[in-house]
């Protein structure tokens, strides 16, 4: 199981409330940083900011977000600098931990960092607690004129979302589960209903609002029910760290067990009625350790299964779409190895290896009757194809038979088994697709299921009945909310069984569009990705707001988000520039921007804002940009080289010491990212690095507006890296515009768990 310095797909694309405040680009950009972006909102004939009379009664506008006495600061914080340097190559005693000693620098490189002090990996020196407070109060300042048309903007939001909403059941032995929302409580409550009984009475087996009942922060990661499904666990993470602590319930007493086990990375996978599988960290938070825990014993008794010894590599865990296997595995970004357990050998857990590793090779294996199916990238396969071997040769040297001949035209992502079809998931064209096939005659039956949109975004969604005659998928596109189907191969029928409802929303109003821009290479296409209000498009040059990622093979797919309408409302053009390194046109778009060659990420992103100005959609005035986490290094890398093509821009958790990080094997991730980025310990990918780090790129020249935001507790790009790219900003630019920084005290990468912040 890979963790990466990334987001869930980009905070834009969270249909969740929770997102709300920081996922609608107009509060940000429109609000934080109102000043440089005035025209975005004068660009509508819709008011931003109504009278107090207008906005609804049920909030407060000059208290929505915070408790007042609200701390202001009308100047921004100067910290102190304190001289350091950071070593890069053969520091002694570390030469095992940085990647060496063979090809380590000698003598180190050093880089001077007079603001590595406001690094503290406890998160309490009071120094830097205090510095953290004064650039919150520095923000609070800056917006604080602006709160009413923030709660405005807010109401908005919420009129578009369905606050009490059910999911669409799915079944799972006896029992249908689905979660519901509640208006005005925070958190999804996890229900059951018998699919027998003729008036089934619900079954609240998990409700979040309980749990986080007096807590500033509460992240429920995962959870799953035994066999006979009476025994519940789930894990539970307070702080945002993203260390959770696995909880067990009987759900016939309704009681808690005793059984509590901490320090995991959340998943968790009942065995038996009596055996649990769970995973845990190292002291680099890298996952390490894969444990069988047997219910009703101490934590110090608990199985290890599998260790992974290689810090360059994490540990995982899943079960076979049939249950009967339990697949242990070992990834990095280049290489995989996985190992197969048979449950149905009771007590052995005597585990085979399918393939040992080989650098550069990455398998997937699921179970299907008497074979796995494989997908892979051997044999040259860029963009992977399907294998199968049968059950009783794994572990042997024998020969992966190709199900289909490889097609670099279709990259193949994922492959989810039923007792009587196969489902597959995948890219072409560069969007998301699904093919079905049936085992017995793969090459004639295959299929792909069929939409109507051509600009779509659809995956499989929960499928937990290995014996279904049904695929449960969902379906989406910028214009069209959340659907979910299930779609019956046998005649190729889909049935709506849900779309995710918008209040006050017009499909009819909005339209989308896709263009292909010519990168400067003068060969690569890269897709754009449009969504507008279509009467308020004109010939005119209009305001846009354009977001981007483009690393880890991360696909930023067209999906709906109505936290994007108060934005579309407004005349804003959201656009998507899907840039080399992320996954949207394949594996080979990933790859082409890695190690020497990362700065295409940049440049592509740079000429999709020079096209749409030279087309006449916008003008730098009127175009404010976004990233996230490994998108917040794509802003500030743009910023440094192309500081005038913007007005504003917004970075959530951004990656921007990638130098720093990158350097030092005891920040979490690092090691593990360096088939990511590269280990600037080495000399090749310190001068790769340097020359685009964000943070060790601040020029002497006029930056855009630019407003910044962290976490406390994130342990995927930490606190300090955005602290340390304010600061240094300020110092250096030579215009007036605005830095700000707000950093959630309470939460980690993916901010607040409370849907309504």
């Amino acid at each position: 199981m890979l963790a990466f310095r990334n987001c869930s797909l980009g905070f834009l694309h969270a249909p969740a409330i929770r997102k709300a405040a920081q996922a609608t680009p107009i509060v940000v950009a429109g609000v934080a940083i109102a000043r440089s972006v005035r025209r975005l909102a004068a660009a509508s004939q819709k008011k931003l900011v109504k009278t107090k009379a207008e906005i609804s009664p049920k909030i407060d506008p000059w208290n929505a977000f915070e408790k007042l006495p609200l701390r202001l600061e009308k100047d921004p914080p100067i910290p102190k600098k304190v001289p350091h340097e950071i070593l890069f190559g053969a520091v002694s005693g570390e030469e095992k931990e940085r990647g060496g000693p063979k090809e380590l620098i000698v003598p180190p490189k050093t880089i001077k960092d007079p603001y590595f002090w406001i690094r503290d990996d406890d998160r309490k020196r009071k120094d830097v607690i205090s510095h953290l407070e004064a650039e919150n109060a520095y923000t609070n300042y800056m917006t604080h004129h602006l709160r009413a048309a923030r709660e405005n903007i807010y109401q908005e939001i919420l009129s578009h979302i369905q606050e009490t909403d059910v999911s669409v059941p799915h079944p799972r032995g006896k029992y249908e589960y689905y979660d519901r929302t509640e208006e005005g409580k925070s958190y999804q409550i996890h229900c059951r209903k018998l699919k027998s009984a003729q008036q089934p009475q619900e079954d609240i087996f998990l409700n979040e609002n309980e749990i986080a009942k007096d807590k500033k922060h509460c992240d429920i990661y995962d959870w799953d029910v035994s066999p006979s499904q009476t025994l519940l666990a789930y894990s539970a993470d307070f702080t945002g760290d993203e260390e959770y602590t696995l909880y067990l319930k009987d759900l016939s007493t309704g009681k808690f067990l005793q059984d509590e086990i901490p320090k995991t990375i959340g998943r968790v996978l009942f065995g038996d009625e009596k055996t649990l599988f769970y995973a845990t960290m190292d002291e680099s938070r890298r996952t390490d350790k894969v444990w069988m825990h047997r219910i009703g014993t101490p934590n110090s008794k608990d199985v290890l299964l599998y260790h992974e010894p290689d810090s360059q590599f994490d540990a995982g865990f899943s079960k076979s779409s049939s249950k009967r296997f339990l697949f242990l595995s070992s990834s990095s970004s280049e290489t995989e190895e996985h190992w197969v357990i048979d449950l149905e050998e009771k007590g052995s857990y005597k585990k085979k290896c399918v393939r040992k590793r080989e650098k550069g090779v990455i398998y997937e294996v699921d179970h299907h009757d008497k074979d796995f199916y494989i997908i892979t990238n051997l044999d040259k396969s860029t963009n992977f194809k399907l294998t199968s071997i049968p059950v009783e040769k794994v572990g042997t040297e024998a020969k992966w038979e190709d199900v289909f001949p490889y097609d670099p035209a279709i990259k193949i992502d994922d492959i989810h088994c039923f007792s009587n079809f196969i489902a597959l998931e995948g890219r072409e064209d560069g969007f998301s697709q699904v093919w079905i096939f049936k085992p017995e005659n793969p090459k004639d039956s295959r299929h792909v299921i069929k939409f109507q949109e051509e600009a779509h975004t659809v995956g499989l969604s929960v499928n937990e009945d290995f014996g279904s005659s049904v695929v449960r998928i969902t379906y989406e596109s910028f214009i069209c909310p959340r659907c979910t189907y299930d779609y019956d191969p046998s005649d190729r029928k889909l049935t709506l069984l849900k779309q995710q409802p918008v209040p006050k929303y017009d499909p009819s109003l909005y339209s989308s569009e896709r263009l292909e821009v010519l990168a400067r290479d003068g060969k690569t296409k890269i897709p754009v990705s449009l969504v507008y209000r279509t009467d308020m498009k004109s010939d005119k040059p209009g305001p846009v707001h354009l977001y981007g990622y483009g690393s880890y093979e991360i696909s930023i797919e067209p999906q709906f988000a109505a936290t994007r309408l108060p934005l579309l409302d407004r005349g804003v053009t959201y656009a998507i520039a899907h840039v080399r390194g992320g996954g949207e046109m394949g594996r080979s778009w990933y790859e082409s921007a890695k190690y020497s060659h990362k700065s295409r990420t940049f440049t592509d992103f740079i000429d999709c804002a020079k096209n749409l100005i030279d087309r006449k959609t916008t003008t730098p005035d009127l175009m404010s940009i976004e990233g996230r986490s490994a998108g917040g290094l794509l802003v500030g890398a743009v910023l440094n080289m192309a500081p005038s093509l913007f007005k504003a821009g917004v970075a959530g958790v951004p990656f921007v010491d990638v130098m720093g990080t990158m350097s030092d094997p005891s920040i979490p991730l690092t090691t593990g990212e360096w088939e990511e980025w590269g280990n600037p310990n080495t000399l090749m990918a310190f001068n790769d690095i340097i020359k685009y780090s964000p943070y060790d790129n601040i020029a002497k020249q006029n930056y855009p507006s630019l407003f910044i935001s962290g976490g406390l507790f994130d342990p995927r790009v930490a606190y300090w890296e955005p602290a340390k790219w304010a600061a240094k900003l300020r110092e250096y630019k030579t215009d007036d515009n605005p830095v700000l920084l707000k950093i959630d005290l309470d939460s980690g990468h993916f901010s607040a768990s409370d849907r309504y912040r």
